[in-house]
């Protein structure tokens, strides 16, 4: 298949997939970042509300609400920002290709298959689905196109447009979501993985890690951060947190990413000691990093693809804590790792039909499960019934079911979910709450 092919392919495939997405409401964390947030309703109030975190986002939000508030809008940008994140990642795919699996058989179609297994696992809905989500999203596709414009850098004949330019998304990047922090040691590892030296990937990366240590001082400057980091030490220590996020890690890679059991709100809490369940993922966990070195050299793509799909859960799942030890959306851009290796290995099975018919069974599976669950993005009743049946012990889901049977009139059925949420949880304020605030039987 030719490169013009693929690029069809992948955005036909992403329009497909989220072709009844546009259906979607606004839900839960969208109330408080756009319809009820009136910095993001005018150029004017945004304005007046910086500096202040992520004004890239929330820029973005403007652009939407002063279009239209429509919900429709808003997923059609995501959605957009995600069909151009699979052709980038069709386009990296392309260029690692020769260096990580020198002389191999149909790079072509490990590159397409890498981009549309991106493009359609089902977690991915939950950055591009849920408008709240957006972050990530656009952030992931200013961080990709800075690596491909940092890629293509070293083709021209003078490259510091192009190396600025890449600083430039970088910037754009961080100013969407500070989790792209990674990029710069994200090039180094690329670098590394094609046969160079750390050192002087490292310093390849100087004006990337230039833009970082710039954004850093920002952060460093300003109020806002310094009471998310305050409240994120209140949640846990760095050490404490990075023996909860064994679990966490432990989760994203069994659940939504192997088994495609996507969940919005996972029943999932920080481990009192270490059993051997703990002790057993800690322990893959460091051989999957191990086992990444030890194949930079020679097996590059299989040594690149673990340690780019950790280096990439750091931010999420790393020493700074966050009150949820996972979500789905944490895996967007991990995920490039593992849909290199699904590439890779379809590419390579013998005969060639073989290959193909993998490829197509692997692609539908995740198309179809990724329409399926944009479906459950259409109301809040769908979303919030869909996650207490899979996290049925947990009492949030049940509150949030009970919240959005409120909203639509159904007071029994609110009552009931109220009601199930504080059996799990007896002191739930929030369902006790909006449970004594319902009229009388």
């Amino acid at each position: 298949m030719g490169e013009r092919s693929a690029w069809l392919v992948t955005a036909g495939a992403v329009a497909l997939a989220w072709a009844t997405a546009t259906g979607t409401v606004f839900q839960y964390d969208d109330f408080r970042v756009v319809v009820d947030n009136p910095d993001v309703h005018s150029w004017a109030a945004w304005l007046a509300s910086m500096p202040g975190i992520r004004p890239l986002t929330k820029a973005s939000f403007t652009l939407n609400w002063t279009l239209s508030p429509a919900a429709a809008g808003f997923v059609a940008f995501n959605a957009m920002c995600h069909a151009a994140s699979a052709l980038l990642v069709l386009a990296l795919v392309r260029r690692w290709l020769p260096a990580l699996a020198p002389g191999m058989h149909r790079p072509g179609l490990a590159a397409l298959v890498a981009a549309l297994v991106f493009a359609l696992h089902p977690a991915q809905t939950e950055a591009v689905t849920w408008i709240a989500g957006r972050s990530v999203a656009l952030s992931g596709c200013l961080y990709l196109a800075a690596l491909l414009a940092w890629e293509r850098a070293g083709d021209a004949p003078r490259p510091g447009a192009r190396i600025a330019l890449s600083a430039a998304l970088y910037a754009g990047a961080l100013a969407a979501r500070e989790t792209a922090w990674t990029l710069p040691f994200a090039v180094v590892l690329v670098e590394t993985a094609r046969g160079e030296s750390f050192r002087s990937g490292c310093r390849r990366a100087l004006p990337l890690f230039g833009v970082l240590a710039a954004a850093l001082a920002a952060m460093a400057a300003s109020p806002v951060y310094r009471r998310l980091l305050a409240t994120s030490l209140d949640v846990r220590d760095p050490v404490a947190n990075l023996f909860a996020q064994v679990e966490g890690i432990s989760y994203l890679v069994t659940h939504p990413l192997l088994t495609l059991r996507v969940n919005f709100d996972p029943d999932l809490a920080a481990p009192a000691t270490a059993d051997a369940q703990w002790w057993l993922a800690a322990t893959l966990i460091a051989v999957a990093i191990g086992s990444g070195f030890a194949q930079l050299r020679r097996r590059p793509w299989l040594g690149l693809a673990p340690l780019w799909f950790l280096l990439h859960l750091v931010p999420t799942n790393g020493p700074i804590a966050r009150y949820d030890l996972a979500n789905d959306r944490q895996l967007y851009l991990a995920l490039v790792g593992p849909a290199l290796v699904a590439g890779i290995v379809v590419a390579r099975m013998r005969p060639a039909v073989v290959g193909g018919i993998a490829a197509a069974a692997l692609v539908a599976a995740l198309g179809i499960a990724t329409f399926a669950r944009n479906a459950d993005y259409a109301s809040e009743i769908a979303l919030w019934e869909a996650t207490a049946r899979a996290s049925p012990a947990k009492a949030r889901p049940w509150n949030n079911v009970g919240w959005a049977h409120q909203q639509a009139g159904d007071l029994v059925r609110a009552r009931a979910a109220y009601e199930r949420a504080l059996e799990l949880d007896p002191f739930y304020f929030r369902a006790r709450g909006n449970l004594d605030a319902l009229p009388p039987r």
